[in-house]
């Protein structure tokens, strides 16, 4: 079992939270103005890298509130986490360009 920590409660099982997919992507803001692609493009495409990458959890078994974390894909070992609407913390030895598809900084 995987061991994450909430960065309003603390250490907990994984079982308690549930996964919101890629941090940091933009909600469009004139929605009514995409196209069929481009809106295709917001909801689906994302940057799938090997390596260090931004999710958003829910830690719906608890204080249900979102956060976002730092995952090794390659590991699946937890890097960081920090609270929803805050900048995604650098670590040494980072791959930034692994991971801008869609990012707002």
């Amino acid at each position: 079992m995987l061991l994450l920590t909430c960065p309003h409660c603390g250490d907990r099982d994984e079982i308690e939270f549930h996964y919101g997919g890629e941090a940091h992507v933009a909600y469009p803001e004139k929605t009514a103005e995409l196209n069929d692609a481009e809106w295709a493009h917001y909801l689906f495409y994302r940057s799938n890298p090997k390596g260090e990458y931004a999710e958003r959890w829910l830690h719906s078994g608890g204080c249900r509130k979102w956060f976002n974390a730092l995952r090794d894909t390659a590991t699946h070992e937890f890097l960081a986490f920090y609270p929803a609407g805050e900048k995604r913390p650098e670590l040494d030895g980072g791959n930034e360009a692994a991971h801008t598809m869609g990012e707002t900084k």
